[in-house]
């Protein structure tokens, strides 16, 4: 169970990651991502980054690319945040696949 101030700074890191990778999909990734959930540890150290990737042949060479560049996001991220945190956390990516998972359901449902 999170915290009311774990909550505040996971929507904080969400919003402000989705707009990073916005800025570098294009260039980088070739793929369009969604921020879908952020959870922060409790002592805020850890940041885990659930990403949905669309449009992608690969998504796994997506999310490795992802967590080659994690220190370039996490200084980015710090760079925006700075007012607000204390301490930026590591990041931590993984890929969401639950409307992989949603999109299955349907397709069984319906044949």
């Amino acid at each position: 169970m999170e915290t009311t101030r774990q909550q505040k700074i996971a929507k904080l890191i969400q919003k402000e990651l989705a707009d990073i990778l916005i800025q570098k999909e294009l260039n980088v990734y070739n793929a369009m991502l969604t921020v879908m959930k952020v959870s922060v540890t409790r002592d805020f150290s850890i940041a885990r980054v659930y990403i949905s990737v669309f449009n992608a042949t690969d998504k796994q060479q997506v999310i490795k690319a992802i967590r080659s560049n994690s220190r370039e996001i996490r200084y980015e991220l710090g760079q925006r945040v700075k007012n607000q945190l204390r301490i930026i956390p590591e990041l931590e990516f993984y890929i969401d696949d639950s409307l992989d998972y949603i999109e299955n359901i349907e397709n069984l449902l319906k044949s």
